[in-house]
């Protein structure tokens, strides 16, 4: 039996942790990860303050917690207070930079600004992180772009672990792609 799966939702924004505003974010990666799975998957959110050396350590905890992916939201500008791209490097052992790529292709098709975004993506231990713009609408636009290619990334870490989890997509919302066997 495939175990479910664990996802680590971390919203970066030094206001929302203040409580200056709600976090718009992590809801909205929650929803959408709602609306795309078919799998069986238990959320673990996080919010944190644009400071990189708490980025590294929720990063740490989640990938130590058995997340198979750990999304993030914001932070990916360059203010000097976006950091998540420095901790998730720095967290990471490899960079997956085609993530980044593809998001910031996308988002051109909406907006000339999206070449300032950072994002990027990575694997620590057994665990993909996947850096995404802080507007729901634009996190909505780039997991969309990306998440058809997440769920076999998954497999390959995974590849000769015990217990490995399994993202099955619902095919009438989104195909996640694995080759044929």
């Amino acid at each position: 039996m495939t175990p479910q799966a664990r996802i680590g939702i971390v919203t970066v924004s030094d206001r929302a942790s203040r409580g200056e505003y709600a976090d718009e974010g992590g809801p909205a990666i929650r929803a959408y990860l709602e609306e795309v799975l078919a799998s069986p998957w238990e959320a673990l959110p996080r919010l944190v303050a644009d400071d990189e050396e708490a980025i590294v350590a929720v990063l740490r905890e989640l990938a130590a917690a058995g997340c198979c992916l750990v999304v993030t939201t914001g932070g990916t500008g360059p203010a000097p207070r976006d950091v998540t791209p420095e901790a998730t490097e720095r967290v990471c052992t490899r960079l997956l930079p085609g993530f980044g790529e593809l998001m910031r292709a996308t988002s051109l098709a909406h907006v000339p600004t999206a070449i300032l975004s950072r994002q990027t993506a990575g694997i620590v231990d057994r665990t993909l992180v996947v850096n995404l713009p802080g507007r729901p609408r634009s996190i909505r636009e780039c997991l969309d772009a990306v998440f058809p290619a997440i769920p076999y990334c998954i497999d390959l870490v995974h590849t000769g672990a015990a217990g490995a989890p399994r993202l099955e997509t619902r095919p009438e919302r989104l195909v996640a792609f694995r080759p044929k066997a």
